[in-house]
């Protein structure tokens, strides 16, 4: 089955076809380890977690890259502005070092809360300083870099287009401050690919240009190229990064060895709180810690972002965290149910789940629809039948949802959630003696009785007790 991405390179969902039929190669930008990752950042790391889940599922085997930037983030992400690292060191009284190391260690907590499986690559840019190195060299000799007093600058007017993914007019730019920092620029919009250090500056490198760092930009590059080659499938990131980060990405991949480094761009969505933006001013930058210490398993959030595609904006209220919380153990429970069941399936049952299966599978091959492919899954889950071959089609589509489908609930939510159930058999059985239904009333009663209850009809309704 075609599996189709919306590219953000050709402005259209585009048929996947991957370089080498055998492996796809994807780099994704991985956080900038200076403070906490948010619950905006981390859904861009739950889609990159389904493309990767997605690809596996159609058969495929992955060489994933992501990299962790702990050094050359200005806080404009431009060219002016200090490091994120030191700003971060100085306020925390820490060196880069730890700073580094501690977030990078929560991050990785954090995914490990919301089951989102760890790239195959894990690179840091401290650690590629030489590969950064040798990229800028090259971009010199190639003609598309050159020195100032303050940094070496990609000459972007060396290109044949830029930009590329935007397709932001950049001559009706006005010049910002960020192209205001260095008159020594040829072109307001060339980028800085090393920056020379100021004499306290805490992290800086020998180099041919004296003691310096990396630009933001080049660290990308180098640690894609050298990991995944100068061509391969997939470059991902939050949108955020589209005309900034991942246009500079291509530039420095097309003045180096000619090509666009990745066949699809695929960008995921901004996080809204409440209807707004997320800011520690407003007091709503979420973590998954504070979602696990308001009592809610952190998979919520995963369930939670699956109500939206991740090319629109998703909405976070702690209301639909509450939502998603109920859903989850519905669908945990689901499982067990089925796990236990015997009703036998009859081909008509087997079809209903195949033409299900079939539908969930187009739903993530069509760039990766999971609001859609919720709907199948929710589909098997009450179906009204309960067999172990329903428990299994769950777990084959947890393969995609990554929600661990098959924890089991505490006995306190197992129990809120049979009443639950119950209470929907009696609504059921309800409107079928209203509709002068016996059969249908007598097989609900029975069913609610193989569930551990007794109904009995008085003239106030129908009550329910425990089955002793």
């Amino acid at each position: 089955m075609d599996i189709n991405l919306y590219n953000t390179l050709t402005k259209r969902k585009d048929k996947f076809e991957p370089i080498d039929s055998k492996e796809v190669r994807i780099y994704s930008c991985g956080p900038t380890v200076y403070k906490n990752a948010t619950i905006g950042n981390i859904r861009t790391n739950i889609f990159q977690d389904v493309l990767r889940r997605v690809l596996k599922y159609n058969g495929y085997k992955i060489k994933h890259a992501m990299n962790i930037t702990d050094v050359g983030h200005l806080v404009s992400d431009g060219d002016d502005g200090e490091d994120k690292m030191l700003k971060s060191a100085r306020e925390e009284k820490k060196t880069p070092l730890q700073i580094a190391e501690h977030y990078t260690k929560l991050f990785f907590e954090d995914l490990e809360e919301l089951n989102i499986e760890t790239p195959e690559i894990i690179c840091k840019a401290t650690e590629h300083i030489n590969e950064m190195l040798e990229y800028v060299k090259k971009l010199m000799e190639n003609g598309y870099a050159y020195e100032t007093s303050t940094a070496i600058y990609f000459d972007i007017s060396k290109l044949d287009k830029y930009p590329i993914l935007s397709n932001i007019d950049i001559e009706k730019q006005k010049a910002g401050a960020r192209v205001e920092v260095d008159e020594e620029k040829r072109n307001p919009s060339d980028f800085a690919l090393w920056i020379k250090a100021p004499e306290n500056h805490l992290m800086k490198w020998d180099s041919p240009w004296g003691l310096s760092y990396p630009g933001w930009h080049i660290e990308c590059s180098a640690m894609g190229q050298k990991y995944l080659g100068d061509e391969f499938d997939i470059h991902t990131g939050g949108i955020d990064l589209v005309p900034t980060h991942h246009e500079n990405e291509i530039a420095q991949s097309k003045g180096k060895c000619g090509k666009i480094p990745a066949k699809y761009w695929i960008h995921g969505e901004y996080l809204l709180i409440d209807g707004g933006k997320m800011s520690k001013s407003l007091g709503n930058a979420y973590l998954i810690k504070d979602i696990k210490e308001k009592g809610y398993d952190p998979i919520s959030y995963k369930l939670f972002s699956y109500s939206c595609h991740y090319r629109n904006k998703l909405n976070f209220t702690w209301a639909g965290i509450e939502s998603a919380s109920k859903s989850l153990e519905k669908l945990r429970n689901s499982y067990q149910v089925n796990l236990k069941g015997n009703d036998e399936l009859t081909s008509s049952d087997l079809e209903k789940l195949k033409e299900a299966e079939e539908n969930f599978h187009k739903a993530i091959n069509d760039d990766l629809n999971m609001p859609l492919a919720m709907s199948f899954v929710w589909e098997v889950a009450k179906y009204e039948k309960k067999n172990e071959q329903i428990a299994k089609l769950l777990e084959k589509f947890d393969t995609v949802l990554g929600i661990k489908i098959d924890k089991i609930n505490s006995k306190e939510e197992q129990s809120e959630e049979i009443e639950q159930e119950i209470i929907e058999l009696l609504e059921q059985r309800k409107i079928a003696r209203e509709n002068k239904d016996w059969a249908k009333s007598d097989e609900i009663r029975d069913i609610i009785n193989q569930k551990g209850y007794i109904v009995k009809d008085t003239k106030e309704g129908q009550k329910l007790e425990k089955n002793k």
